[in-house]
């Protein structure tokens, strides 16, 4: 490996990680819509529910499992995404050591 690759994978690994934090802000945003609509849709269902307390968090709860599926699907893109960007950090790190590794042995 030349420096100059080096160099032209830290400045593709660092535009991907840049692009990693906008994908990052559009997950959060998609899960916290997901978490409103989930709690507007579950409280008018227990409103709207008859019998005890627990029963009308039963009948809540079934009749937004989807909403509750959408806003966990949510919550696994968002945990994606910030994977993806410690992986792209730890490669920018791991090409960082190759980078001063060579440079400390053309000193030499």
């Amino acid at each position: 490996m030349i420096p100059s690759d080096i160099a032209r994978e830290l400045l593709e690994l660092t535009q991907t990680n840049k692009k990693g934090v906008d994908a990052l802000y559009e997950a959060e945003i998609n899960l916290a819509r997901n978490e409103a609509d989930l709690d507007k849709a579950e409280a008018g269902a227990f409103i709207q529910a008859a019998g005890s307390v627990a029963e009308r968090q039963a009948i809540a709860k079934l009749e937004c499992a989807e909403l509750r599926f959408e806003r966990d699907l949510a919550k696994a893109q968002v945990n994606r995404v910030r994977t993806k960007m410690r992986t792209i950090e730890s490669q920018i790190m791991a090409q960082a050591t190759v980078a001063k590794i060579m440079q400390a042995e053309m000193k030499l």
